[in-house]
């Protein structure tokens, strides 16, 4: 169950961008205006994060997940029947802050349930469950976009919402037994906030999240418009290729999984970043050297999303798995940041798109080289600290 929610990000994301040439004709706007139905959702995601995280910590679990899941089906009704360009950026704005729920949320039930030690273990299996469910979205929100229009897709995802909602309602159980009382306190969540920043462990692994979700980023922003606009690609073919480079996510979360208890984090993401700046670096300078072809663009990419599937994980757990007393502001943070890198890497490539690949595969390349160094020069240093503030 938990993975359907961890699902509804990347579904809400992922099975959208079929739709965007289709929605600039519909409207009748820009580029950059339908693309930016992308970084508004991504940034109203990562602010809601911010308040999800000590709400969750103070009431509960399952009390803020049903509010949240809620507002995401009443949203994405909205989305559906959206008169205008304007009307859908609310919409979706309003849709991110419910989605939110679902993240945040999930994150700080697997740290309540299984603990530090347990944490980068049930991610990577939760990863991988989840990504097969990415893997049919683009192939489903490419074949809706061809067969029905740009609305299907947010009809599907009006259903999986309810379902969802529906789900937790009947199933879910409290896993926050020692809810903080002063985690609400704007103070209290602010020195919280403060010494999550400070500590190296939780900064540099929140790096490697935020910088990898960046090259994600890049490609959800540009992808649509290099290999369907530029390259030719039909929507449902778009569609099928995009879901196919998940499968390297899957298979290398799924060896996580069975090797971060033998190996730990830091082994594991020793190997992972350094592949995915290669990634990046290849598909940067083949785009540099004017090789702009379907296999330039995607084998690079499914390389990168490999190692992100060894890295994620990894890096996730090492970022909350420290602070079980503020788990869910944890979680909250590490969002944050990661969201607003990928807003942030989003809107500049959309702003920065010229009709080639170029800006998105600089633009992955950056990411994949700024996850490596904070691992690098950030996270290792402070992987051997043992020290534990009292507030967290």
């Amino acid at each position: 169950m938990i993975a359907v929610g961890f699902a509804l990000l990347p579904l809400s994301t992922d099975m959208t961008i079929a739709s965007f040439p289709g929605m600039v004709r519909y409207f009748g706007v820009s580029v950059s205006r339908v693309q930016a139905t992308l970084s508004l959702f991504v940034i109203a995601f990562a602010v809601s994060q911010l308040v999800y995280g000590p709400l969750s910590d103070r009431f509960g679990r399952r009390p803020v997940l049903l509010g949240g899941m809620a507002v995401y089906v009443a949203a994405t009704v909205a989305c559906l029947f959206a008169p205008s360009i304007d009307a859908l950026l609310a919409a979706r704005f309003l849709q991110a802050i419910g989605c939110c729920a679902a993240t945040v949320i999930g994150r700080a039930i697997i740290r309540d349930v299984h603990g530090a030690e347990g944490t980068a273990r049930m991610l990577a299996y939760t990863s991988a469950a989840t990504a097969i469910l990415i893997l049919l979205g683009p192939m489903l929100g490419g074949w809706l976009e061809q067969q029905f229009g740009w609305r299907a897709n947010f009809a599907f995802l009006t259903l999986l919402g309810a379902a969802f909602l529906a789900a937790v309602a009947a199933k879910l159980e409290e896993s926050n037994l020692n809810p903080d009382r002063g985690a609400t306190r704007v103070g209290q969540t602010l020195v919280n906030y403060r010494l999550l920043l400070a500590d190296r462990r939780f900064t540099g692994h929140a790096l490697v999240v935020a910088c990898s979700y960046g090259g994600v980023m890049a490609f959800l922003s540009g992808a649509p418009f290099v290999l369907m606009g530029m390259l030719g690609l039909s929507a449902s073919r778009f569609g099928l290729v995009f879901g196919l480079t998940i499968l390297g996510y899957i298979g290398t979360s799924l060896i996580s999984a069975r090797l971060v208890m033998r190996v730990g984090t830091a082994r594991m993401l020793a190997i992972g970043t350094p592949l995915a700046a290669a990634a990046g670096t290849l598909m940067a300078g083949l785009a540099l050297a004017g090789v702009h072809t379907v296999a330039a663009i995607v084998a690079p990419y499914t390389l990168f999303l490999l190692a992100t599937g060894l890295n994620q994980p990894s890096a996730v757990a090492g970022a909350i798995g420290p602070f079980p007393r503020i788990a869910g502001t944890a979680s909250a943070l590490l969002g944050f940041m990661q969201l607003g890198a990928g807003a942030l890497v989003g809107l500049l490539v959309g702003r920065l798109y010229d009709g080639t690949p170029v800006p998105m595969t600089m633009a992955i390349a950056l990411s994949t080289w700024g996850a490596a160094l904070s691992f690098l020069l950030v996270a290792r240093p402070g992987a051997a600290v043992q020290r534990f503030d009292k507030t967290v």
